[in-house]
């Protein structure tokens, strides 16, 4: 009787660790979600006040025809570049692709790449990436994406009254632009790397980066979490296709 007895409190006790720890377990999930859902929102914020701010400085902004080719448009906001003799840069953004009606769901990217040179400091810089054709964004979707590896990235032309018809802007898959110290101009990027950050992807909507910008189920505005909305929308002010 006595052994069923201690049988039966030991049995209890693993019952009760085992509850204390599943419940530990969800609970930092649930904080991890959160947190994600948090930064999530705060990227895709940043993002739309970059382009938001670029595209309101009319005369040196990105030209309305480009930005009404597009498929897909990048910001990378705050990416600290620097280093002494040998630098890098990294940071992370996010990526809409145009879909009836609006712009996607923003995926999580991450951005970095070295250079070796005369350089001293750290500057904090924003990129703007627009995507061209669909062939563009299927590169983008790769593992890892080296821009002058596998694609190049044309100066992106500046200002309402700026000629875009030039053969390398017109053949060019992608246009890139930087900000740095208030100053707004097309800058040719070349290794420089780009892959997605399917942590937070799948964190934030259970999905990857390709399902997410190619999939048949893309999601709807409706359907994408509240704080991450303000991208997409914000990208619809100034394009949109019916």
């Amino acid at each position: 009787m006595r052994l069923v007895k201690g049988t039966f409190l030991f049995a209890l006790g693993v019952c009760l660790l085992s509850s204390v720890f599943i419940t530990a377990s969800a609970q930092q999930g649930r904080e991890r979600s959160t947190k994600k859902g948090r930064a999530a929102a705060e990227q895709s914020s940043r993002a739309a006040r970059v382009f938001d701010q670029i595209m309101g400085t009319r005369e040196k902004s990105i030209p309305q025809d480009l930005i009404d080719r597009a498929e897909a448009v990048a910001v990378f906001p705050g990416v600290l570049k620097g280093g002494f003799i040998v630098g890098g840069r990294g940071g992370s953004g996010v990526i809409s692709r145009r879909v009836a009606g609006g712009w996607s769901a923003p995926a999580f990217f991450d951005l970095g790449g070295g250079s070796i040179g005369l350089q001293i400091g750290v500057a904090s810089t924003d990129y703007i990436l627009l995507f061209m054709n669909d062939r563009a964004v299927e590169s983008l979707l790769n593992d890892k994406f080296e821009i002058g590896g596998e694609g190049s990235a044309a100066a992106g032309p500046v200002g309402r009254s700026a000629s875009a018809s030039t053969d390398a802007r017109l053949n060019a898959q992608i246009l890139s632009y930087s900000r740095s110290k208030g100053a707004f101009a097309g800058l040719e990027l070349k290794g420089v790397v780009i892959k997605p950050d399917n942590e937070d992807n799948l964190q934030v909507y259970g999905m990857n980066a390709r399902d997410i910008l190619t999939g048949a189920d893309k999601i709807s505005l409706e359907k994408m979490p509240e704080g991450v909305r303000v991208f997409p929308l914000t990208l619809s002010r100034y394009s949109k296709r019916h």
